[in-house]
């Protein structure tokens, strides 16, 4: 079988936005990534050992190419010496270790994060297509087939309804929990031919590049959680990062994502000076509608339009809850939906829940006080109290590493 990953363009944008902005702001910074497998597998994915060893000596050698290169130099974001940066780099093997711990899997991968945040995504993919490919591989390929027929039937019939102010936008932010990558891409260059009056785009870079569609991303919980070990007063490190993140981009890439410590405090933080600055706002945890209400309610009181601005839902979608919400909210303000696991590993079979998440920065814990029970993410509950106290968090909303898996599925 081919090596499942075959280009380092490969993963999500907001890899290398969140890497640039690192790399210029904070290119010391030391980190450490654990991956977890949050529901059961159908088999011990300690079984994959071998094989993921394998795919990781492979991934360490491969380097960018000089069109990938001038692919994202020719973004107006991206800046030339990081695209320099980039063209001397490669993954160091030293700095990840897959092993078995009984049945499950544990990759952690600990170094400079400049050298080893980007593992996070191409690991995900890595483990979600070995995983997958133990399974009938002509069955799930026809049932994929006839689920993505009946999504684009859906979207047909969608779009002959009364369209709200605000255009219906589909992305795709489906590369970590892909079935494969060539599913992925059949995927995409169906909805592209299909709908493309509502599939605007997709996270993934090198498919972005390959089809022509728009590359989609902006900022993930790792960049915010990294401020919190900078050297800011705690209370301040959202502030800090998206300060920096203004200065580093310079109007682009406006979406703030808003769950890191749960959606009031993030309000708090999201001053008249950051919602004039940034396009919009993120969902990745809670519920959305609630959470929209709050969004639109802060813009309100700002007295700010909602119409110039963006709400953007990545929290498991599956296409009949993002038409819930356009048609609840699609009046009111610009909407985006990046939906990820229900349109590249919808195919009969179970998929994996799996992350890799950044779980401490310069020798200390960080932490995600999230929106949605379960959903926290912190290996060290006096940090985690601590936290939760500083931003006025409930106790019952969250709960510490390893017991919550990390919770229920999110896109993110």
């Amino acid at each position: 079988m081919p090596p499942v990953i075959q280009s380092l363009l490969d993963t999500d944008l907001y890899k290398f936005t969140m890497w640039q902005a690192m790399l210029h702001r904070h290119p010391q910074t030391q980190a450490e990534y654990t991956f977890v497998c949050r529901n059961t597998p159908a088999y011990p994915l300690a079984e994959l050992l071998p094989e993921v060893n394998r795919e990781l000596d492979h991934l360490c050698s491969l380097r960018f190419s000089r069109p990938e290169l001038d692919y994202l130099r020719a973004m107006r974001f991206i800046r030339s010496d990081f695209v320099d940066f980039l063209r001397i780099f490669s993954f160091q093997r030293d700095f990840i270790r897959a092993e078995a711990d009984g049945p499950d899997l544990r990759i952690t991968a600990r170094g400079p994060q400049v050298h080893v945040m980007g593992f996070e995504i191409l690991v995900l993919a890595i483990v979600n297509e070995l995983y997958f490919r133990r399974f009938d591989a002509a069955a799930a390929l026809r049932e994929g087939r006839a689920r993505l027929a009946a999504k684009v039937q859906m979207l047909d019939s969608f779009a002959a309804e009364a369209p709200e102010r605000h255009p219906f936008e589909l992305f795709d932010f489906g590369v970590r929990r892909r079935y494969s990558r060539d599913w992925q891409r059949e995927v995409l260059a169906t909805l592209q031919a299909r709908v493309p009056g509502q599939f605007k785009g997709t996270s993934n870079v090198q498919l972005a590049m390959e089809l022509g569609l728009v590359p989609i991303g902006t900022m993930a919980h790792e960049y915010l959680q990294s401020y919190q070990s900078h050297g800011v007063r705690l209370r301040d490190f959202q502030r800090a990062a998206l300060e920096d993140w203004v200065q580093e981009y310079r109007g682009d890439l406006g979406i703030a994502l808003t769950d890191v410590v749960g959606m009031d405090a993030f309000l708090a933080d999201f001053d008249l000076y950051f919602a004039k600055l940034f396009d919009g706002l993120r969902h990745d945890s809670g519920d959305p509608l609630v959470w929209a209400e709050k969004a639109l309610a802060h813009y309100a009181k700002l007295r700010i339009d909602p119409h110039t601005k963006r709400l953007v839902f990545s929290d498991g979608l599956d296409l009949a809850t993002a038409m819930r919400l356009y048609r609840a909210l699609g009046s009111r303000t610009q909407l985006g939906f990046g939906i990820g696991t229900h349109l590249t590993n919808d195919v009969g079979l179970t998929p994996i829940n799996i992350v890799m998440k950044l779980t401490r920065c310069n020798g200390q814990p960080v932490a995600k006080l999230s929106d949605s029970p379960g959903k926290t993410l912190c290996d060290d509950t006096t940090f985690l109290a601590y936290l939760r106290q500083v931003f006025h968090v409930e106790p019952q909303a969250v709960a510490a590493m390893p017991a919550s898996a990390f919770g229920p599925d999110l896109e993110d």
